[in-house]
């Protein structure tokens, strides 16, 4: 007799939802589990389209799954998204940047070297730490990853993944429309049947009077929490003590035909919180998040205007519940998305953690759900607990930058620095940061750590450069390497920004406009 392959639902059909099926599908082949994914997406929960940044972890999904990278482009209204400028965090009319590519991955270190001698030296020697960076100097002139040959074909410049931006709208219906072998079923839940003997998910029932059965139930129904919060009783950790800002008010920017297009992420710092602006291919998402505990949103949208010069045409004004689930993973439904944690978008953390618990699930987890233990829940809930506090502690300290110009601010400062924030910064006035400060617990996909934390702490301030001077001195044929290297580095990608074409002619060129896109 053939065994039924096991069933596994997926709640949502936003970003989440199918990120979630096809990786789903994608490792079920790959590591032989017999299964059958199905999608609930109802044509009666609308997707609002806004600007969405990403990390580099999404394109290494795309690729992975072996998508048409040029196809993205075309059809989503993607940019290419090189790292975030942060402006006025620090003090007003300053910026710095965080560019996400690592020169310590293309350079073989000398014996001895300390897991971050590039970043020590630079730091030691007040020397720009964009300027070791590939992306650096492609985000300061505004130019795309590729250069173009004699034939008119692309070729990339480095061998960096860079990140995204887009509408998550047109990218559910991009990967909607790669889900060959997904079922779909076009229903709303009415309620969730659970299993009187187990506590487990047994069906979803439709507003339709379907019935729709499962062994395994992914919950990306976003904010809702519609199976692993109303059907679960999961429980919801705040983070409202740490993260500061708790609405957000998004709008639209339109991009002019002859404008070139950012190729960053910005993230403006304002009097209650701060602003960012995300490019599609066709206009900026932009939105402030600020903290209605010293503002009204009719407050909010007046400080928006004025510091942009021009009206805006609010799109809606969103409360925000900042935190995570203390259990992602309960019995067979596991959430996913804004449905697992929500953390206000400044580091990109949302699809980033979407597609490494994802990866993470299929590469330690998948298999038939009657297979899956209490143990494996419990393993992991910690994993993903773990990350997410580290996003929170990450974003905490992007607000030390030492302003204290507005009651925002200085209510910060006085009250919302989180203990382990403090406790990471004392550990670094006795050593400058380390990778190994930062114990693997992911399986080696990608997170928060020193590469991404150093532009952060140097922009703001938060390095004592007389500490890394004093580490590089005890080691000078370190530093001696160390200084060798950045300038070879910077010389090489300074030209290579000089050859590189520009973002938005590059864009262009992905949509057949120019070129071959190849």
């Amino acid at each position: 007799m053939t065994e039924t392959p096991a069933r596994f639902v997926v709640v949502g059909g936003g970003t989440a939802g199918w990120l979630a099926a096809l990786t789903l599908q994608d490792a079920a082949k790959r590591r032989h589990v017999d299964m059958a994914v199905t999608v609930v997406d109802s044509s009666k929960i609308p997707t609002i389209g806004v600007g969405e940044g990403t990390t580099a972890a999404f394109r290494m999904l795309l690729r992975h799954l072996g998508f048409d990278e040029m196809e993205f482009f075309r059809e989503t209204e993607a940019t290419v998204k090189f790292g975030i400028r942060h402006r006025d965090w620090r003090r007003k009319g300053e910026h710095y940047d965080g560019p996400i590519d690592d020169p310590h991955a293309v350079v073989t270190p000398p014996p001895g070297a300390p897991s971050d001698y590039l970043n020590a030296y630079a730091v030691a020697a007040g020397r720009p730490l964009q300027d070791m960076h590939l992306f650096g100097p492609l985000m300061a002139r505004g130019r795309s990853p590729y250069a173009r040959r004699a034939d008119g074909s692309l070729v990339p410049l480095g061998p960096f993944h860079y990140a995204y931006h887009f509408d998550q709208a047109l990218v559910g219906r991009f990967l909607r429309a790669k889900a060959a072998g997904i079922e779909v079923v076009d229903a709303t839940i009415a309620n969730v049947e659970i299993d009187p003997d187990s506590g487990a998910i047994a069906a979803l029932l439709m507003e339709d009077g379907r019935r729709l059965a499962g062994d395994f139930f992914i919950d990306a129904t976003g904010f809702r929490r519609r199976l692993i919060g109303e059907a679960l009783g999961g429980k919801w950790l705040s983070y409202a003590s740490a993260l500061p800002v708790n609405r957000a008010m998004p709008f639209w920017i339109d991009i002019e035909p002859d404008e070139e297009i950012d190729n960053f992420t910005l993230a403006c710092a304002l009097d209650s919180g701060w602003l960012w602006k995300i490019p599609t291919q066709r206009r900026y998402g932009c939105g402030y998040v600020y903290s209605d505990a010293f503002l009204t949103p009719d407050e909010a949208k007046r400080e928006v205007e004025a510091r942009l010069g021009r009206a805006i045409e609010v799109r809606n004004d969103i409360r925000l519940d900042v935190g995570r689930l203390e259990s992602p993973w309960i019995a067979n439904c596991l959430a996913l998305g804004l449905s697992s944690s929500f953390l206000e978008p400044l580091e990109a953390t949302s699809i980033h953690g979407s597609v490494v618990q994802l990866m993470m699930f299929a590469q330690r987890y998948l298999k038939a759900p009657s297979q899956m233990t209490s143990l494996d829940r419990d393993d992991y809930n910690r994993r993903v607990g773990r990350q997410v506090d580290d996003f929170r502690t990450f974003i905490n300290m992007h607000y030390l930058g030492g302003r204290s110009d507005t009651p925002f601010w200085r209510d910060f400062a006085a009250n919302k620095v989180h203990a382990e924030t403090r406790e990471r910064l004392e550990a670094w006035r006795r050593q400058t940061p380390r990778r190994e400060h930062f114990p693997s617990f992911l399986g080696g996909l990608p997170h928060v750590e020193a590469q991404l934390y150093y532009p952060v702490l140097d922009g703001l301030g938060l390095l004592d450069r007389e500490l890394a001077r004093a580490e590089m001195d005890k080691a000078p044929q370190i530093r001696a390497f160390a200084r060798k290297t950045y300038d070879a580095l910077r010389k090489e990608y300074m030209a290579a920004a000089g050859k590189a074409l520009g973002h938005a002619e590059f864009l262009a060129t992905a949509r057949g406009e120019v070129g071959t896109g190849r």
